[in-house]
């Protein structure tokens, strides 16, 4: 059995760190890892997290490549690379032009093609461009879905999915968290403020006037609260640096700092007082970590955590923004009901869970799990639920 995973971004990474390393438990060679090679530095940066290196690199990044210019290149190079491995199966996860492109190569070589992360939708045919269509055409050419909610699970039943196709799993990203809260590493800095908030913005959706938005926001929070700073990891994509820098860089309480490694991501968000993010991770490690969560978007494919009270959707807005940070920051109990929602994502063994599908549907030969693996999710948090 040959297993190629392919990754194309450091947030892949972290979400298929966990898979690829329960897969290579009894032997290493059973599973490849295939890089596209996009943010290179932020996906060697990510790799090196979790001891892992990339077996093929496809250098595919390009500087101010368009979508259509990257799709071609990927297939292409995806294609060869399978031609040559010659797979057995190839997963991916997520949303990206690397996943489509993957499930697509796949296809055209009749590889199975497992999808991680499957059945996450906004129902807007361009919100978020262009992952929401290349999440539903990775679907309809994906073999097995690993869907992280009984909510994913049922999406796909609704596109026409067959349901033996779909497990549900939770998502890897808290089996990627769990194991990182364990290890013993500092904040890359640390603000003199009793409260920080911890930000990452960097999606398509938000480049430009809705960008500005956000950093005006955070410019009148730290104006408003003398007690409060913002620690800002910056994306290396010019359109978010030159528009964060242009509002951020003077003010002695924003610390704008460089894309910093997993385990000092999450010690970040252990420090921090709340979560401003557009980011799908943060979406769902915030909860577990016990902090509130503010997604700079207006619609979310993990409506999940907004049901569950663990994220509250304000959008790319100056004033939504200063709002929810105000409630946050002024009403103890709006605090304390963010924190004591639960979890909807995740118990950390859902790379037990995909392994165990694996094993069964395609003899992949990947030990025996540590310890019993219970069903998620959980009746508590699903009360309709879908379960294999």
């Amino acid at each position: 059995m040959r297993i190629v995973c392919v990754i194309g971004t450091r947030p892949e990474v972290i979400k298929m760190a966990p898979v690829i390393l329960r897969l290579r438990r009894l032997e290493r060679g059973i599973v490849q890892v295939l890089a596209t090679g996009q943010h290179r530095s932020l996906l060697d940066q990510a790799l090196a997290d979790f001891g892992l290196t990339a077996d093929d690199d496809l250098a595919l990044m390009q500087p101010g490549q368009t979508l259509a210019d990257l799709t071609a290149r990927a297939v292409t190079a995806l294609s060869r690379t399978f031609e040559e491995r010659k797979p057995d199966l190839v997963l991916a996860q997520g949303d990206t032009t690397t996943v489509f492109c993957t499930a697509l190569a796949c296809h055209y070589h009749q590889i199975a093609f497992g999808h991680i992360e499957a059945g996450l939708r906004t129902g807007q045919r361009y919100y978020p461009f262009p992952e929401e269509k290349n999440r539903q055409l990775a679907s309809h050419l994906a073999e097995v879905h690993f869907a992280p909610t009984a909510g994913a699970r049922r999406n796909l039943l609704r596109e026409g999915i067959e349901s033996n196709s779909v497990h549900v799993s939770g998502n890897t990203v808290i089996d990627a968290l769990m194991m990182t809260a364990r290890r013993d590493v500092e904040a890359p800095v640390r603000p003199k403020t009793p409260r920080y908030l911890l930000v990452t913005a960097h999606r398509r959706e938000n480049f430009g006037e809705p960008l500005q938005q956000i950093c005006m926001a955070l410019r009148d929070l730290v104006d408003r609260y003398p007690d409060l700073s913002i620690v800002y990891p910056v994306h290396p994509n010019p359109q978010v640096r030159s528009v964060v820098g242009d509002w951020l860089n003077c003010h002695d309480r924003v610390h704008l700092i460089e894309p910093t490694s997993y385990p000092e991501f999450i010690a970040l968000m252990r420090g921090a007082y709340a979560l401003l993010s557009d980011s799908g991770g943060v979406q769902e490690e915030g909860p577990s970590l016990g902090k509130p969560v503010l997604v700079l978007r207006d619609e979310t494919e993990r409506p999940e955590a907004v049901a569950a009270g663990t994220v509250k959707l304000v959008g790319p807005h100056r004033e939504a923004i200063i709002e929810a940070v105000r409630d946050l920051c002024e009403n103890a109990e709006e605090y304390k009901r963010f924190a004591r929602a639960s979890n909807p994502y995740g118990d950390g063994r859902a790379a037990d869970r995909i392994a165990r599908v694996l094993a069964e549907q395609y003899g992949v030969n990947c030990g025996e799990p540590d310890s019993p693996i219970p069903p998620w999710p959980p009746t508590s948090l699903d009360g309709d639920r879908l379960v294999d």
